[in-house]
């Protein structure tokens, strides 16, 4: 029988190294292995058809001990319990290894955007942030787009809780159109911190970035903003996948066509590409790739112990959460592959994400070229703190930001103590 994966048991398995070896008892971190709050949700929506169907949604709240809950909302057909549970516990260590004030957070409801017209999108974004909106706000959690939202989704979530307050309320959500208070560079964000966090790695491997072979797996949001940035610092990108499945050309491919192509119109997948010398490749061939950079940034446990031995990268750089199971951490280790966490990686998306809830608030605005410079100024830090103390250790980088992050967590509940 093939085993089954549960995302959140990663996280507690990391979570137990760590503390491990920060010398914490089992009470110390006994609280944050659950989850604050959970909340499951009945959408029932007209569809265009006439007929009405009921979707089911989700929201958790990992750890408010730092801040208000942080954390995206996902539209996907695999939504499901543990996923939110875990994405939310790794929005928690998330905030805490790049040390922004917030707690984590997550969302989703079961369906395919795909599938799905604007409308029908709309009703669905409009009914579940009704249902959840007893939990949300900007003091309190504050959503933001994942896979299968985007900005437009951002938007109806924000009028739709601020109809409800009986006034706008910029802050209750992040990643909105600019119209509506979003920040500039936040679309970029998370495939930002990837392209400095991917530089950074290489750097102390090495390893000159022009040149530099890269599969991406995943050409949403987050990968195709790194593919475009990685392109543009002179990285060859020889390989990229989505649902449809992926193209491969030796030489390098062309991003911008690429890019170009994808963004005619939001069903437009790579199945339906062409360009000159490109072959087609399924997602799992892109995995192993003969790469020296592998970007997985598409869902969670895509490497995991049926195929890490079959890894050809040097270097894997988390742009999604979770894309590397607990079970392969090991593997990739003796065979010599770097994994820079996901933690870590693709911590650029809520750092500008935490540049647009300050603005909100506070009423300001900055430019591109200031929040990008903020962005650097808090991701290079970060991975050089993770950097130090896993050498330190003698520690994988994924061990190395649970001890920061952890420890972060950790000092917060304490010194807050348990109420009552």
């Amino acid at each position: 029988m093939e085993k089954v994966y549960n995302p959140y048991d990663n996280v507690l398995k990391i979570v137990k190294e760590a503390a491990d070896i920060l010398g914490y008892t089992d009470s110390d971190i006994e609280a944050i292995k659950y989850p604050e709050r959970e909340l499951k949700v009945a959408i029932p929506v007209r569809m265009d058809d006439g007929t009405t169907k009921v979707f089911e949604g989700y929201r958790v709240q990992h750890s408010t001990s730092r801040g208000p809950a942080k954390g995206g909302v996902r539209f996907h057909p695999a939504v499901n319990p543990d996923e939110v549970r875990a994405l939310a516990a790794w929005m928690t260590f998330k905030c805490a290894v790049v040390n922004i004030p917030y707690g984590g957070g997550k969302g989703g409801v079961v369906c395919d955007p795909n599938e799905l017209s604007e409308n029908e999108i709309r009703a669905i974004t409009r009914r579940y942030t009704a249902a959840i909106a007893p939990l949300i706000g900007p003091e309190q959690d504050i959503p933001a787009p994942d896979v299968g939202t985007n900005a437009a989704v951002m938007g109806w979530m924000m009028d739709t809780y601020s109809m409800l307050k009986g006034h706008c309320i910029h802050g209750v959500v992040t990643g909105k159109p600019i119209c509506l208070g979003g920040a500039l560079g936040r679309n970029e964000a998370t495939g930002r911190g990837v392209m400095y966090t991917t530089k950074n790695i290489l750097n102390k491997m090495g390893i000159p970035a022009e040149g530099t072979t890269v599969a991406i797996q995943g050409m949403g949001n987050v990968g195709s903003i790194t593919a475009k940035l990685l392109y543009r610092e002179g990285m060859k990108i020889i390989a990229v996948s989505d649902v449809s499945g992926g193209i491969y050309n030796p030489d390098g491919l062309n991003v911008p066509a690429i890019l170009d192509y994808l963004s005619l119109n939001r069903k437009n997948l790579l199945k339906d590409y062409n360009e000159e010398g490109m072959s087609r490749i399924t997602n799992e061939e892109l995995l192993e790739m003969d790469a020296r950079v592998l970007v997985p940034a598409a869902l969670e446990n895509q490497i995991n112990a049926s195929n890490a031995h079959k890894i050809r990268a040097e270097v894997i750089v988390e742009a999604a959460n979770g894309p590397v199971a607990a079970d392969a951490d090991g593997i990739l280790q003796d065979r010599g592959i770097t994994v820079v966490p996901d933690i870590l990686a693709n911590a650029g998306g809520v750092v500008v994400s935490y540049f647009e809830w300050v603005q909100n608030i506070q009423s300001v605005s900055w430019t591109e070229e200031e929040v990008n410079e903020k962005l650097k100024n808090i991701m290079d830090p970060a991975f050089e703190a993770v950097w130090d103390i896993a050498m330190k250790q003698n520690a994988t980088l994924r061990t190395g930001a649970y001890l920061i992050a952890v420890r972060r967590v950790v000092e917060a509940k304490a010194a807050r103590a348990i109420w009552p």
